[in-house]
């Protein structure tokens, strides 16, 4: 169901953007509102408040957010608490950017490595990223974890390219494992 919600209202945010040319504007404001939203437990708490009314969580929204984004924005929260989809509200937005990301062609990339890369290395992986992808332009997120001792490990979409040497170990593992009950299966 959540997923049909924010298919659904993010493809009507996002068919106004291409239409209207505000692509660029409603971006950045979706960025801000999914900022505020992650960041405000508050307004959570009172949005998610079962004593308080729709009309009441529809003015709370107007009140935050009228006039500091466009109307279009502020008028699909609204209709969302109106609907009882605030919890989806989050994945809306979210769903929204993606698309507008993916028309633009600017991919997302999560980089886990063993250590932090530095300026030069980042260039290198990015151009490289640019070289191997359809995408123009990528937003990268970096992250450490120690325990892949080597290596990086590229998540972008549903597709990832794990060169870590954490997992050519297991892999070797798994190998060798298969190599040994071969060995055993044979002896009398």
């Amino acid at each position: 169901m959540a997923k049909l919600v924010s298919k659904t209202y993010g493809d009507a945010l996002f068919e106004l953007a291409v239409e209207s040319g505000q692509m660029d504007g409603m971006l950045e404001e979706a960025r801000g509102i999914l900022n505020i939203l992650h960041e405000n437990n508050e307004l959570s708490k009172l949005m998610n408040h079962p004593k308080i009314v729709k009309e009441e969580k529809i003015q709370i929204l107007e009140n935050v957010f009228k006039g500091k984004v466009r109307d279009e924005l502020t008028g699909i929260m609204c209709m969302l608490v109106s609907k009882g989809h605030y919890k989806e509200m989050e994945s809306v937005f979210t769903y929204f950017i993606d698309q507008i990301k993916e028309y633009k062609n600017i991919g997302t990339a999560y980089v886990k490595t063993p250590m932090e890369l530095n300026a030069v290395q980042q260039e290198k992986l990015v151009a490289k990223l640019l070289q191997t992808t359809h995408y123009v332009e990528f937003e990268m997120h970096y992250e450490v974890d120690k325990s892949l001792i080597g290596g990086m490990v590229i998540r972008i979409g549903d597709r990832v390219v794990d060169s870590s040497v954490k997992n050519k170990l297991s892999q070797l593992t798994r190998e060798l494992s298969k190599i040994q009950l071969k060995v055993g299966e044979c002896a009398p």
